[in-house]
């Protein structure tokens, strides 16, 4: 079976389980590769955490359940909500109503169908990549909890940019004495809302810093990395855009169609030069990856 199958085979266990227990495990299993590999694909071709996917659907499917003629509180605990306040709060940010007006006939419902993945013919554009094996090292630098935004700049950088002054830089570019050279922006700690109760957004630890073997210096945040094998993508375009687009292709064309999936490890963005408004402007995607069973 090919990749994309596994994938769809995946999507078509989750949906005949949709109201009960969802094995992570198994979805993965399912789609012929590692858990964190398959919930971090998911989130790239689909745009959205699959907690949120997840969290969306059921709430589709309570509406028919409530028009059906079930009760609240037993559709809030086969969506995996704690209680029906809870539940209905979160039935009426997607569907604009509560729970009770949803048995009303006529009632206006949002939908959103099942996901099914399949490719589509482009025309034909090289990637360039490389694979890098590193021993273990340290990011070093800030570090903000932040929501993943998939396009445009993210407005939650700007604070952690800020204490970038050239000061810090200097010292930072100092202490630097591994590739990948230069300054970097690293998101590490996925949270894609994997509890019983599916939350809106993908957070993540995002760092902006130096990679370097030395001990962090007082005042800094410092990340530590495993030895691992690393998939380099460049790319050049105008920033972020070409980047983004060029991260989506991974995820989309190169990691199904390779040997290697995605291990529990940061992903890296070097910057060629500080000025990101170039129309050609160089970056390269570091994702740590092992080769697939």
């Amino acid at each position: 079976m090919n990749p994309l199958a596994q994938m769809n085979e995946a999507m078509l266990y989750l949906e005949e389980n949709m109201t009960g227990e969802i094995s992570f495990g198994r979805m993965a299993q399912i789609a012929g590769c590692s858990e964190y590999h398959f919930r971090r694909m998911f989130s790239w071709l689909a745009g959205m955490p699959l907690g949120e996917y997840i969290r969306r659907r059921r709430l589709v499917l309570a509406a028919t359940l409530l028009q059906q003629g079930n009760k609240v509180v037993d559709c809030a605990l086969m969506c995996g909500y704690d209680s029906p306040d809870s539940f209905a709060k979160a039935f009426a940010s997607m569907h604009g109503i509560t729970p009770s007006q949803a048995k009303l006939q006529g009632a206006a419902l949002k939908a959103f169908p099942p996901m099914t993945f399949q490719l589509t013919i482009k025309g034909g554009s090289t990637m360039e990549y490389r694979i890098v094996h590193k021993g273990t090292f340290k990011i070093v630098g800030f570090k903000k909890r932040v929501t993943l935004q998939f396009e445009g700049v993210n407005p939650q950088m700007e604070s952690l940019t800020a204490r970038l002054t050239p000061e810090i830089i200097a010292q930072l570019k100092g202490l630097c004495d591994t590739d990948p050279k230069g300054m970097l922006s690293v998101s590490a700690n996925y949270d894609d809302g994997f509890a019983e109760r599916p939350k809106e957004g993908m957070e993540l630890d995002q760092y902006t810093g130096v990679a370097t073997t030395r001990p962090a210096p007082e005042g800094y945040d410092a990340l530590q990395v495993a030895e691992s094998d690393w998939a380099v993508f460049t790319s050049v375009g105008p920033f972020p855009k070409a980047m983004q687009d060029d991260w989506a292709r991974v995820y989309a064309e190169w990691l199904p169609s390779s040997d290697w999936q995605l291990t529990n490890g940061p992903s890296l963005v070097w910057y060629e030069s500080p000025d990101l408004t170039r129309p050609d402007c160089k970056t390269e995607i570091w994702i740590p990856v092992e080769k697939k069973n």
